[in-house]
């Protein structure tokens, strides 16, 4: 079910009208229902694609509580680190089989026949289960923190079974800790008006970054990145820009809606973006784009091999690595491995030369936000292209001269102009004045004004045919 669709627009009234009624009229068992509510409409917002997965879902969830258990009855540091290393590994298993296994075959083979030894490696034909990137991490996420310490093993299945399946971030995150989330299963929340009118203006706000912004840029992405060939020069430098657009307007767009359901129902999750396009280094960049799993990484694989706390070199090897595997939990291609490693390199330079830590004077602050900006602008290039040749197509016509404008597409290039502009100037005033729109919280201009212009601004310049998210696909 897609937060796009119309069954979702029926769904989701339905389901918090159900939860606060519950809540309002149910007894000493009234957080029971309310969970037990939120747990089967969790399942049925999984199965809406395909029903058989949902039986991984319950796999990975089964497998990690159970360990967990385990892991919390040890008495020895050994027997820990070996119920830890089952529930990683038979997590690994199930995403390497259905994300990777024909990426490894076919890298495999292909290297075979370069040096002359053909192998006929069996596949097998599996449709990637939706989101199982961020609900396997999350899964995992609550293992190693059993492990280390930080939580009790949750002893309710069914409660454990909802943090991991919890709907509005169950496909494409934030990929949430057992630290903030699972608690909150646990707690009673009376109802906020001021909190759930903030998650309306969110979940508004993704919709606007979702239809008016990622799919009339999707318009002009598409066309171009699907027959490049037909393409060059300005048409190809234009498409990455669009696809800097699309990419931000999609995933974000999807991580405020779902954070806005989440406040509506009465639960808090962390933020996954904040103003990336306003970062001055790349480092600075993956403290703003997709924080969870950024922080997941970080936490989980960068500290592990030892972080910075290292030597210079080692610090180097660290990096590369966590964003090796950043790539290549994106997808099984070389072009999302190149840009996971692109962005490591670039973080290793960065700091080499101290960048990491500077502190920017306003002046020399916007430049480098113009230059983080376009080195993220070049490396959407390999996350957008099918495959590395292509990618190398992309970026030599986008030094070419000549070729088609954005003119010669049939795409609303007013529509996309305006939209972007809003953004820009929403998000502008949000990181450099933040004090300023403060002032308008919670007042008049904020709980009607915007919304209506948002609702305008929707209804003018939506595209209501868009598909799904791209996230959904890791």
């Amino acid at each position: 079910m897609l937060f796009n669709s119309f069954a979702f627009l029926l769904f989701f009234p339905l389901i918090s009208l159900l939860y606060w009624t519950i809540r309002a009229f149910g007894r000493t068992n009234s957080l029971t229902l309310r969970n037990t509510l939120l747990l089967i409409s969790s399942y049925y917002f999984y199965m809406c694609w395909q029903p058989k997965y949902a039986l991984l879902l319950l796999l990975s969830t089964a497998v990690t509580y159970v360990s967990a258990l385990l892991i919390g009855n040890c008495k020895t540091e050994h027997n820990k680190k070996y119920w830890l290393g089952s529930a990683i590994t038979l997590n690994l298993l199930i995403l390497f089989f259905y994300k990777y296994y024909g990426f490894v075959t076919e890298t495999i083979t292909s290297a075979m026949a370069s040096i002359g030894i053909m192998m006929n490696i069996p596949g097998l034909d599996l449709l990637l289960p939706v989101g199982i990137s961020f609900y396997i991490f999350q899964a995992l996420g609550y293992s190693i923190d059993v492990y280390r310490g930080d939580i009790k093993p949750e002893k309710n299945f069914f409660t454990y079974a909802l943090f991991v399946s919890f709907f509005p971030q169950l496909v494409a995150g934030p990929i949430e800790r057992s630290t903030n989330l699972l608690k909150q299963f646990k707690e009673d929340h009376p109802f906020n008006y001021d909190f759930a009118m903030s998650g309306f203006k969110l979940m508004l706000w993704g919709y606007f970054l979702k239809l008016c912004m990622a799919d009339q840029a999707a318009l002009y992405v598409d066309h171009v990145f699907n027959s490049l060939d037909s393409h060059e020069g300005y048409s190809t430098l234009i498409a990455s820009f669009m696809f800097t657009l699309q990419i931000y307007g999609d995933f974000a767009g999807y991580t405020f809606i779902a954070i806005g359901c989440a406040r509506i129902l009465g639960f808090s999750l962390h933020d996954n973006f904040k103003r990336p396009y306003f970062a001055v280094s790349i480092t600075d960049f993956w403290r703003r784009w997709h924080i969870s799993l950024s922080s997941w990484l970080r936490d989980y694989v960068y500290f592990p091999l030892g972080g910075s706390r290292t030597t210079k070199y080692k610090t180097y090897r660290n990096l590369l690595i966590t964003f090796g595997i950043s790539g290549l939990w994106h997808g099984a291609n070389w072009t999302f491995i190149a840009w996971g490693f692109l962005h490591g390199v670039v973080q290793c330079i960065e700091r080499a030369l101290g960048y990491n830590k500077r502190e920017w004077r306003s002046k020399a602050k916007i430049l480098h936000i113009v230059l983080t900006l376009l080195i993220v602008n070049l490396a959407w290039v390999l996350f957008r292209a099918d495959t590395i040749g292509e990618a190398y197509i992309a970026f030599r016509q986008m030094v070419s001269p000549i070729g088609t404008t954005l003119i010669d597409i049939n795409v609303n290039v007013v529509s996309i102009c305006i939209v972007a502009f809003i953004v820009m100037i929403k998000e502008f005033l949000e990181e450099f004045y933040p004090n300023t729109l403060k002032q308008y919280d919670n007042n008049f201009t904020s709980n009607y004004l915007w919304p209506l212009f948002l609702l305008v601004c929707i209804g003018c310049f939506g595209v209501f045919e868009g598909g799904q998210f791209i996230y959904f696909q890791f």
